[in-house]
């Protein structure tokens, strides 16, 4: 892990473009995890990138109300055919139908993701961005060994997560 990490403030864009950082985490959580969350958005706004995740409640709802309080920008990646089933701090709601399979989603439009404590849908997530060489930062989640950086704060995951991205060699 990078030992100078600074602050990410403005810090995630590549170019003219502002990245992306997807959160993952449960669906449900207690207020502890929801405290970190709501952190981990409020961060990644701060840092000029653009929240992606799940779109429902728990991990997403709280990292989305942290990043809207921030004046960020989110994204909902919802399960089902509805967009009105998105948490009240989505600005935009993609309805997949897909169930569960929008998870590969929301990797795939990440230039970074999050874990935030989670379950076995956070591992899948996990997986498939560790398959699909997609940074991973992992606060409070599953331990699994690197590539998943571990991160001890909010601050900190978010710093590692814009570095990472910015780092991301997509083909370009």
């Amino acid at each position: 892990m990078p030992e100078d990490l600074g602050d990410a403030r403005g810090l995630c864009t590549r170019g003219e473009r502002h990245l992306v950082i997807g959160v993952i985490g449960s669906g449900s959580c207690d207020e502890q995890v929801a405290g970190v969350a709501e952190a981990v958005g409020r961060e990644i706004a701060r840092a000029g990138a653009t929240l992606i995740c799940g779109g429902l409640g728990g991990v997403m709802e709280a990292a989305c109300r942290g990043a809207k309080g921030a004046g960020g920008v989110t994204i909902g990646i919802l399960p089902g055919s509805d967009p009105y089933e998105a948490n009240e701090f989505v600005d935009h709601a993609v309805a997949t139908g897909m169930g569960q399979a929008r998870n590969v989603v929301i990797v795939l439009s990440s230039d970074a993701v999050v874990a935030v404590s989670g379950g076995y849908g956070t591992l899948s997530e996990i997986a498939t961005a560790l398959k699909m060489s997609v940074p991973v930062v992992g606060i409070g989640t599953w331990a699994l060994e690197a590539p998943v950086v571990r991160a001890t704060d909010p601050e900190q995951a978010v710093a590692v997560a814009c570095r990472e991205a910015q780092r991301r060699d997509r083909g370009r």
